[in-house]
């Protein structure tokens, strides 16, 4: 056995084991320190201290060899990234992730030129978490990158923010402040002597880039520009490729689709010829093109279906209408799933409606065309419906204006006619008055209404001067309906159109009532002003209670008075009485109090819990005439 006090050899077996599992540098050191305390004899000191040098020599050798390798293998997956990836986004987030494992830093990024431009973007990123820094882009020579690109050389900084060796700018400085960058270095990806890209790996902290660092990521970017060029070049192989093995695939698919195209038109029509409606054939279609499809009328109303942005729609229906083919209508927001294609419905030049598809985000050649041939069977249908819906309204119309014309004639003869006709006088009905407001506009009103009517169950006929609509009630107030057909009417005929409405009203007396009511109602809203507008009489005011068939004044009261009588009988005070007296004295504040018993301060004071009430026009004119007219009814009906 060796004796540690005068043999090196027990020394030398720790070294071998050492440089064998591969011991931290430190190590190394402890072994000559261990054989001094043992007190070994100074030659053998000697030869082991000879033995550490040499063994750390060996060290060294081996951790370069097996960084080496590392990076070796590093660079042998990196090639085999590249060589699957199939697309140059793929290429390139391989060859940042790559570098940024490599060199072991927070963040790694790619900038490729812009000609277009003539400038440089940040293409890719990996590690990054600031919005600003991922959307950077810079002048050429700009920055660590624009010194990397004009002199084709790698560059490193210790400290982006203090080093003056390149141009900085404020957007560039903001950047990479935003995104904590301290140390960067950036290498040239060089094809055929070109600069085609920057690669970078960039820390949050301080750090200096040794040698080896530099000619790694110098490696890496030579065969990433390479790889990146070979992308380009697969690809455009590739596409060569493709278009010279598919051609004999799309002339088949064509057939295919061309055929395929036919048999749909052909379960579209055999629909129309069957009698089905709109909505059968929209869902014929979303079975067909596997998506949601809905039917618009030519103001883009939905006829079946869930409704699309009217303007948004109305624009690519004109578009679609233009082209002459479906076109997708792209909305900003909106997920792929959401967006729609639309498709013009046409009878010659007239647009009748428009065809929409949610759901499919792409459509190819033969789904397009299935989904235009959808819209010329849609078109169909709509020309047959029109046609029996303008016969239907004629000879509505004819008793609509028998109606008015005598009423009491045989009342029972054209409740009787009506419902042989669909249409139930003795139930609810309400009666508008439409008529135009210049000579165009009252030349288009009747075709105008009828469009309108369309798929409702309303009769329309001109009579006198205009239109008279005739609308089952459904619970919607008479002046809200008026108001909504005056602006739909206007859109249809291009002119404005003023609309009256009667009181709901069943049977042929009531209604001719009504349709009187809602004549006056139509030349009340001319004097006023309001030509254009639609309103009851129970939206006129004082006007109402007097052109009402009703007269209702307990409402006109109500409606007027509302704020002052609740507050008088939820408090005990007087408003009503004082604006009465206010009104008497010929507004007159001294001769009201005297009226009133009371101080003028008191006076006031009511006044101004009036004007809180009724609002501050409650002494204007207009406004003032209708609340003396309501005290007056209030005293007539002896309520006061």
């Amino acid at each position: 056995m060796d004796d540690p006090h005068t043999s090196s050899a027990p020394a030398l077996r720790k070294l071998l084991d050492l440089l064998a599992t591969g011991a931290a540098t430190e190590d190394f050191a402890d072994v000559l320190a261990e054989a001094r305390r043992q007190g070994a004899p100074a030659h053998v000191l000697a030869e082991i201290d000879d033995a550490t040098w040499q063994a750390l020599r060996v060290h060294r050798t081996l951790r370069q060899h097996r960084r080496r390798e590392a990076e070796l293998t590093a660079l042998f997956d990196t090639a085999g990234d590249l060589a699957a990836s199939r697309d140059l986004d793929a290429v390139l987030q391989a060859i940042v992730r790559r570098a940024r494992m490599l060199l072991g830093t927070d963040t790694a990024y790619l900038t490729l030129p812009d000609e277009a431009a003539g400038d440089t973007y940040m293409r890719v990123t990996d590690g990054s978490v600031s919005p600003i820094f991922q959307t950077l882009r810079l002048s050429l020579g700009d920055g660590l990158g624009g010194l990397v690109a004009q002199t084709a050389r790698p560059y490193a900084t210790p400290d982006y923010r203090t080093d003056e060796r390149f141009r900085h700018t404020g957007r560039i400085d903001e950047g990479v402040l935003d995104e904590g960058l301290v140390a960067i270095i950036g290498v040239p990806l060089l094809l055929g002597g070109q600069v085609i890209g920057v690669l970078f790996a960039a820390d949050r902290s301080a750090r200096a880039f040794s040698p080896d660092e530099v000619a790694l990521l110098c490696s890496l970017a030579a065969h990433a520009a390479i790889a990146l060029d070979t992308a380009n070049s697969l690809a455009d192989t590739r596409a060569a490729l493709a278009g010279l093995a598919d051609a004999n695939a799309v002339i088949r698919a064509h057939a295919a689709a061309v055929q395929r195209a036919e048999q749909a038109h052909d379960r579209l029509t055999d629909l129309v010829l069957r009698g089905a409606e709109v909505a059968d054939v929209a869902a014929e279609v979303a079975a067909l093109l596997g998506g949601e499809v809905a039917v618009h009328d030519a103001e883009g109303e939905p006829l079946t279906g869930r409704g699309a942005a009217g303007e948004g729609l109305a624009l690519a229906a004109a578009s679609s209408r233009a082209e002459g083919r479906a076109v997708r209508h792209d909305r900003d927001g909106e997920a792929p799933e959401d967006e729609v294609w639309v498709c013009a419905v046409l009878a010659g030049q007239e647009l009748l409606g428009s065809l929409v598809l949610r759901g499919r985000p792409d459509l190819d050649d033969a789904d397009r065309r299935i989904f235009e041939r959808a819209s010329v069977v849609t078109a169909l249908l709509l020309l047959l419906r029109r046609s029996v819906a303008e016969t239907e309204n004629r000879v509505r119309g004819e008793l609509l204006t028998d109606l008015l014309t005598a009423p009491d004639r045989d009342p029972a003869g054209l409740t009787a006619r009506g419902r042989r006709l669909g249409v139930d006088l003795a139930r609810p009905h309400v009666v508008l008055v439409a008529a135009a407001e210049d000579a165009p506009g009252r030349e288009r009103l009747a075709g105008a209404a009828a469009r309108y009517l369309f798929g409702a169950r309303g009769i329309s006929a001109e009579h006198g001067d205009g239109v008279v609509l005739l609308l089952p009630e459904d619970g919607t107030p008479p002046g809200r309906a008026a108001a909504g057909a005056a602006e739909r009417l206007a859109r249809l005929s291009g002119a404005p159109v003023t609309v009256g409405a009667g009181r709901p009203a069943a049977g042929p007396a009531a209604l001719a009532g009504a349709y009187a009511e809602g004549l006056r109602c139509v030349r009340a809203l001319r004097v006023l002003g309001r030509a254009g507008d639609g309103a009851a009489a129970a939206d006129l005011g004082f006007l109402g209670v007097l052109l009402g068939e009703g007269h209702d004044v307990d409402g006109f009261v109500g409606a007027t008075l509302g704020p002052l009588l609740e507050y008088d009988a939820r408090r005990g005070t007087e408003l009503v009485r004082t604006l009465r007296s206010y009104f008497d004295c010929g507004g007159s504040l001294t001769r009201a109090k005297d009226a009133l018993h009371v101080h003028v301060n008191t006076v006031v004071q009511r006044l101004d819990r009036v004007e809180v009430l009724l609002g501050r026009d409650w002494n204007q004119p207009e406004r003032s005439l209708e609340l003396q007219l309501a005290l007056r009814l209030q005293l007539l009906a002896g309520t006061g």
